[in-house]
């Protein structure tokens, strides 16, 4: 199809709803009735993207915000019914150790970013901690050996940060608490985004789901 003569309104209204909710997942946003009522174009709903996007920002510092987040990415994770889910559910419940690694994956699939909710025993990081602090000492001593205990000590700790299995929080409005910082530290440090690469990712979701070519979406591309 050539570009110019090409209208989303051939695409079936199910197909782009598949990507309307993928987006609202991708950019932790939602769509109200009245957003899509005044999208005419693919140029409007990257802008309705962005000014979502900025408004956000500051509700997802609430503890509320965020909770609600998980909870949705928990459900759709794990297949645990939201009402079943509160801030006082335990995690290691909704986690078991069994399929915790790849549970948490798919959370973190689900809500865009890292959660880091995983370490490993405690006694595991003690020991490579000291191990790690003999190395500075054994400096003083003899550098090589001591170099070698520092690159193993710290080779030890990430190897055992990514298959540890131990849950540093016990509830999830513990996590939600910590979501919640976390955004609104994310949020100073970036109070906007930048217009093109959200045209990028919204381009790719359309383009990957409805096998487009790229050409085929531009902001003047309209859905009527």
């Amino acid at each position: 199809m050539n570009k110019e003569f090409f209208h989303l309104k051939n695409v079936g209204s199910d197909n782009i709803g598949d990507v309307l909710l993928k987006i609202q997942r991708s950019f932790n946003i939602k769509f109200d009735s009245n957003d899509l009522g005044y999208i005419v174009t693919f140029g409007d709903l990257c802008d309705v993207i962005q000014n979502k996007i900025n408004l956000e920002q500051d509700d997802t510092c609430t503890t509320q915000h965020a909770f609600y987040l998980l909870r949705n990415a928990i459900a759709a994770a794990t297949g645990t019914d939201k009402c079943y889910i509160t801030p006082h559910s335990r995690l290691a419940k909704l986690f078991p150790r069994e399929s915790r690694l790849d549970a948490i994956a798919d959370i973190e699939q689900e809500l865009g970013f890292k959660i880091n909710l995983i370490q490993p025993k405690q006694w595991v990081i003690a020991i490579f901690s000291v191990t790690l602090l003999a190395s500075f000492i054994a400096f003083f001593y003899n550098w090589p050996t001591a170099l070698g205990i520092f690159l193993a000590s710290v080779a030890g700790l990430k190897l055992a940060g990514k298959f540890g299995k131990e849950i540093r929080l016990k509830t999830v409005g513990d996590l939600a608490n910590k979501i919640s910082r976390e955004s609104c530290a994310k949020a100073r440090r970036n109070p906007t985004v930048n217009r093109s690469e959200i045209e990028r990712k919204v381009t790719e979701l359309f383009t990957d789901e409805l096998t487009l070519k790229p050409a085929m979406v531009t902001r003047q591309t309209s859905f009527r």
